[in-house]
């Protein structure tokens, strides 16, 4: 017969369990959830355009030089309507994404050679930091005298830019993959390629996709500094439409390419985000 000490134990454990395993309560809806994550972006918006206009209204530069967000916005609205802006637009995303998709593959390929044959790494590991870290902008001289001003130029450094961050986080995340994961490898008969695509290249997602966030960041700088120095005759993309702005001192259309350029780069940075947060839920990284 059970005890009532043992009865009251056996209760409390169910309880907690209970309480563990039950739903949680306070998420809220779905609407509440949205407006948690969106309230201090739109705070962070608020108090920068605050900031810009009591810069404007200090007259510490005239209106023509620096217009305020009333001017900037009003100019916005007008350009988004034209199709002359999103064909400038489409232009831009298919040279960026063009150029970030070989910067994935080759960094991939290098990465997983790098990682895979020590000499190899002991050959270039160091020149791939050092590709990582040059800035961009001074691959532009070279790309010109290659493939003259032409699409294939931008391309070039564009990719340049971006493979190295990719390659590095390929070869960070497996280089973290655990020992014990390899053997258990080993003993299921996991080897080369098989071993790669079951166990390695999922086990270093974390970091790769890490590596891929930074090689976008790398490869976007990399592409506007190139639509502004490399101007394809008859491709008028954001940057083009930024240069000829400039040209006509028309310095509120300027910062209106800027709020384009920026706002675009937020959401593919969302789009990254949410890809994290999927796979941290996955591996149980969260608090969900």
């Amino acid at each position: 017969m059970p005890t009532e000490t043992t009865v009251a134990e056996s209760a409390e454990v169910n309880g907690l369990d209970n309480l563990e395993l039950a739903p949680k309560s306070d998420k809220g809806t779905l609407g509440k959830r949205i407006w948690k994550s969106t309230w201090p972006k739109l705070l962070a918006v608020a108090i920068v355009l605050l900031l810009w206009q009591v810069v404007v209204w200090s007259g510490w530069k005239p209106e023509y030089v620096l217009p305020g967000p009333r001017t900037v916005f009003g100019d916005l609205k007008d350009v988004i309507t034209t199709g002359d802006f999103w064909d400038g637009v489409r232009l831009t995303l298919i040279r960026a994404l063009t150029g970030f998709g070989l910067a994935v593959l080759i960094g991939t390929i290098v990465g997983a050679a790098v990682s895979r044959f020590a000499p190899l790494r002991a050959a270039i590991g160091s020149l791939i930091t050092g590709l990582q870290t040059m800035p961009s902008i001074m691959w532009f001289p070279l790309a010109i005298l290659l493939f003259q001003i032409s699409e294939s130029a931008i391309l070039f450094v564009v990719v340049i830019g971006a493979a190295p961050s990719v390659a590095n986080g390929l070869i960070s995340g497996i280089d973290y993959v655990p020992r014990t994961w390899l053997r258990v490898g080993q003993v299921l008969g996991m080897k080369g390629l098989a071993k790669y695509r079951h166990l390695i290249l999922p086990a270093s997602l974390p970091s790769f996709i890490s590596g891929l966030k930074q090689g976008w960041a790398f490869s976007w700088r990399s592409l506007m500094a190139g639509e502004l120095l490399v101007i394809v005759p008859g491709a008028l993309s954001i940057g083009v439409r930024m240069q000829q702005a400039r040209d006509l001192s028309d310095s509120s259309l300027v910062i209106c390419y800027i709020i384009v350029v920026l706002v675009i780069g937020i959401l593919i940075d969302v789009l990254f985000n949410t890809a994290d947060n999927a796979l941290r839920k996955r591996w149980g990284l969260t608090g969900n």
